[in-house]
Formats: C-alpha cells, structure tokens, sequence
C-alpha cells in the first residue's frame, strides 16, 4: 500500500530541503521506515516523523561539510558570549542532526579550558565528566550530560588568560629554543653531571620559602619575563585569535 502523507508535510519536506532533492528524498524515505503501518496496512506520515527525519537527512550529506562546522562554530561562540539559550539551541541543533555526540563533547572540553580556565576551574571538570559519560552512555541519554556541561559553561564567567599565556611563552620558546637549561634546573643523575654542576644552587622550596621569590626559573635572556597575569575582571579579555 501507498503511503499517506499529506500535502502541507510534503510542503514542509520541500521547503526544509532547500533545494536539495537529494536531502527530500532521503527524508522522504526514512519517515515512511520509521511509520509503523496501520490496521489496513497503510502509513500515515506524521509531522513529528519528518521533522526527525527531516534532521537526519540533512546531515548525512553533511557530517564533514561546511554546515556541520557552522553549526559546532555557533555553539562554540554562543558558550563564548555567554548565552546558554542559543548554546542549547545550537546543541540541539548538532545533536538531532546526528552529529557525533563525542565530537560535541570535545568541543565543550576545549571550550572549558580555552575560554572559562581559571576564571571557573570546575568548568572543565563539568565538561571531562559530560565526555565520559557520552562515551559511556551514548545517545539519546547522552544529550542530558552534554545539555549539563553547555548550561553550566554558558553560566561561566569567562576569561582566556590561560591561551594568551600559552601563546606568549611559545612565542619565546620559538625565539629561544636554543638556550640551554640553566645549571640548577638540571638534574644530577651521574656523579659527573654533579660535578659539571648539574643541580648546583636549585633551592627546594617546601623547605625554602624565599625560594619562589629568590630563585630565577628561566633562562637568563628571559629573566623577570611575565606570561601569567592575574585578572582583576573575570570575564577576562574576549578575542578572536
């Protein structure tokens, strides 16, 4: 028997297909599998059933596409601005796509430490426990955990003090890749590394407490260097490198 679907769900597949009739079709077939048939044999379409469907369909043209990245960008900026409806929105919109829920999960951890860090430590807790659980759990549990994780990092205060210090330190590191360890940071493993003074004047600070303000860590054309500044504002400074 010929399934029923009526002239507005057509309608719906059409213009949710934007001209894609590879992605109609697809949606077309895949609502009427899911329909379970009726008394007399026949299946009626509903709008709920297309609407998945509609997702589905979608996505399995474009799992490594550019709207697969556009969708993961826009969760990613509307965590980073702090806006937990459109982060929901944006997941949903991964999630009911069929959008791998362990790739969400990696973004959110990413996000976690690039964009909240130390403003709030236990962002990235919330977001290594809801990528566990996903890999545990699976879908559809799974959205619970991650829907969990994205609230919570929205509701984060931010700050990205953590990049701009990595970045800066690499920085030196490029520039100076080439300067040696400096004696007393050295570990003396060989009695004749101890006597080209390997570990000579390193200070233990458990049982030194100058030794942090007194004892020189980096390479001596670094020294005084700053990477890590404390933030008064913990929102931190908002850019796009």
């Amino acid at each position: 028997l010929r399934p029923h679907i009526s002239d507005e769900i057509l309608a719906r597949i059409a213009r949710a297909a934007g001209g894609d009739a590879r992605v109609a079709l697809t949606a077309l077939e895949a609502s009427v599998e899911a329909t379970t048939p009726g008394d007399k044999g026949a299946r009626d379409v509903s709008e709920e059933t297309v609407v998945e469907a509609m997702g589905r369909a979608r996505y399995a043209y474009d799992k490594g596409g550019e709207e697969h990245y556009n969708l993961a960008s826009a969760l990613i900026k509307s965590l980073r601005n702090s806006d937990a409806d459109a982060a929901l929105y944006w997941l949903a919109r991964l999630i009911e796509g069929g959008a791998d829920p362990l790739f969400i999960a990696r973004r959110l951890c990413i996000l976690a430490s690039e964009d909240v860090g130390l403003a709030d430590p236990q962002a990235i807790v919330q977001a290594a426990a809801a990528a566990q659980i996903t890999e545990l759990i699976g879908l559809p549990e799974a959205l619970y955990p991650l829907s969990q994780a994205t609230v919570y990092l929205a509701r984060a205060p931010k700050s990205n003090a953590v990049k701009r210090a990595y970045k800066a330190a690499a920085e030196d590191a490029a520039e100076t890749a080439r300067e040696p360890v400096p004696l007393h940071l050295r570990n003396a493993v060989t009695p004749l590394m101890k006597r080209a003074g390997y570990g000579k004047g390193y200070r233990y600070a458990h049982s030194d407490p100058r030794a942090s303000e007194e004892m020189q860590c980096l390479p001596e054309s670094l020294r005084g260097k700053r990477y890590w500044e404390e933030e008064n504002d913990e929102r931190g400074t908002m850019s796009d490198e």
